[in-house]
């Protein structure tokens, strides 16, 4: 899983350690889990009467409590996320057909060992769940520490891999650490009457009472109480609040990111440098060749622009692929309160009309489905989305740049004038068609107030010939729109091919595109104002 030497600290064998005191921890929060239907067990075994609830990590529904802490909690799991989505989790050599069943395994050890992070936040014991989640990620710091300290090199950063690559764990570990502590100091300041008990989390949120509010208000009302970076670039909405998978989610997508980028960045440097040294090597061989018509000593050139093209291109389209899978990771968010509210209000016109009632299953299923796939289909995107940009860029610099570096400026701006000037006539054939039958072949308006002509032919016969002779040309321009759609096609999904918040198929078709409209569904439960105006007129009558 990890690089290590000989010195350092087995990380994959702390992992397979860790499951002994996580379950033990698991099993100290269910035995003073009380349960609520008592069982044929408890008769025969008074002493475990009423014990071994389940113990419930974290609320994927739409719990909002402790929301930040369960994302940091998600930002400590990302390290080892990010080794099972790299599918490097094979702890022994099994066949083809039984990898799927491993990764499982694997999956359901790194769920096991980090469950006292989520399980010590979300126990109502709060004493409890403070001390045992304090010791449990004290472990883990200190051998997180242990293992950068002894072992901090690697093979594709260099002498400090771990580090650059685990301080964001690092610090989400830091973090749940300062909230274990704040746990206990506030059990204790309860415990001595200091601070008052905490209310149970209510049916309805304060925000989701401000977001009626502002629902019966004017628009222009509403519209002036927002700033001119709310209007203009970004309209954030204070009476929302996004669950904690969703916050989980991201915390891990923008931490992958992180992750993948930096990995993509060494990698591409390592292959750029072999093929620098492919090209030394031919330019040796070229020279101890004195032929005069040696191929290598016109290809060497040409590998050396390539080198230089590519390399720089690719870094180039590292930046801008990690900030496009950024941006898309909070855009994501945003698209995730508006199909919300959308659903709430009833209103399912952006789904595909066979899945306005999905069945019970499907919506459910897809709560628990949603962050495994985001999180990969945003990986899995950066890493197809640069390749395409990269190609782009390449085409971009060996079609632009390098002629105008050349001096061959004439020739380039020759050969893009006419490409310029194909497609502005074929633009003006599409246009005079148009032209043509508003002026030749529509009947006169009926109303001289009319902005339009009635759909109603003129000139029959004439209108004969003008199709007859334009269908021959437009068989050619279809099969230019044709290549030309296929290629936007191309190019729109491999760009939106992360965004499962709209999906990348044709209408008609969106059944195909099974992550996107099983995930728009998720949160499939509609809500109405009618609870939340209740409690306000409650409110009102009551102060």
């Amino acid at each position: 899983m990890n690089h290590t030497c000989e010195n350092g600290i087995s990380f994959d064998l702390f992992l397979h350690c860790s499951l002994v005191p996580s379950c033990f921890i698991v099993a100290i929060l269910s035995f003073i889990q009380r349960r609520e239907k008592q069982r044929m067990l408890d008769e025969r075994f008074p002493v475990l009467k009423g014990h071994f609830g389940i113990v419930v990590p974290l609320d994927f529904i739409g719990s909002l409590s402790n929301r930040w802490s369960y994302g940091f909690a998600f930002g400590a799991v990302s390290s080892s996320v990010l080794v099972l989505f790299s599918e490097g989790y094979l702890p022994f050599n099994v066949p083809p057909w039984a990898r799927a069943i491993v990764y499982l395994v694997g999956a359901l050890e790194v769920g096991v060992a980090y469950y006292p992070f989520f399980a010590c936040l979300s126990t109502p014991h709060r004493m409890y769940g403070g001390v045992l989640g304090l010791l449990y990620t004290l472990t883990w710091v200190i051998v997180t520490v242990l293992d950068i300290a002894t072992c901090p090199g690697g093979e594709v950063l260099g002498p400090w891999q771990k580090l650059i690559f685990q301080w964001p764990s690092l610090l989400c570990l830091l973090f749940l650490l300062g909230r274990y502590v704040y746990m206990i100091v506030k059990s204790v300041r309860i415990h001595l009457k200091l601070l008052a008990e905490e209310e149970e989390q209510q049916l309805m949120q304060s925000h989701q009472a401000r977001y009626v509010q502002s629902l019966l208000k004017r628009p222009s009302e509403r519209l002036s109480e927002k700033s001119w970076f709310q209007r203009k670039i970004y309209d954030w909405d204070p009476n929302f609040k996004f669950p904690n998978r969703m916050i989980g989610t991201s915390v891990i997508c923008l931490i992958g990111l992180y992750a993948v980028t930096l990995t993509d960045y060494s990698l591409s440097d390592y292959a750029f440098d072999k093929l620098d040294a492919l090209k030394d090597s031919m330019a040796e061989l070229a020279a101890s060749c004195n032929h005069t018509n040696n191929l290598f000593i016109a290809l060497v050139p040409q590998i050396e622009k390539f080198s230089d093209v590519a390399r720089k291109s690719w870094l180039a389209t590292t930046i801008f692929a990690s900030l496009t899978s950024v941006s898309y990771t909070f855009h994501v968010l945003a698209c995730y309160r508006k199909h919300l509210r959308r659903l709430w209000a009833g209103q399912r016109g952006f789904l595909p009309e066979k899945f306005h009632n999905p069945s019970s299953a499907v919506s459910v299923a897809a709560i628990a489905r949603y962050s495994g796939w985001q999180i990969a289909f945003t990986l899995w995107g950066y890493f197809i989305l640069h390749f395409v940009q990269f190609l782009f860029a390449v085409l971009f610099v060996y079609g632009v740049v390098i002629p105008l570096q050349e001096g061959r400026f004439v020739e380039w701006l020759t050969n893009f004038g006419f490409v310029l000037l194909t497609i502005g006539i074929v633009i003006a054939l599409v246009i005079l068609q148009i032209v043509m039958v508003q002026i030749f072949f529509l009947q006169d308006k009926l109303d001289p107030q009319d902005k339009e002509k009635p759909l109603a032919l003129n000139n029959r016969k004439a209108f004969h010939n003008f199709n007859y002779f334009f269908f021959f040309y437009n068989v050619i321009m279809g099969l230019s729109n044709c290549i030309l759609r296929l290629l936007m096609s191309c190019i729109v999904g491999t760009w939106l091919v992360s965004r499962i918040d709209r999906t990348i198929m044709q209408r008609g078709y969106e059944s195909m595109d099974p992550e996107h409209w099983k995930n728009r569904d998720k949160e499939g439960r509609p809500r109405t104002p009618s609870s939340i105006t209740q409690h306000l007129s409650q409110t009102q009558k009551a102060g």
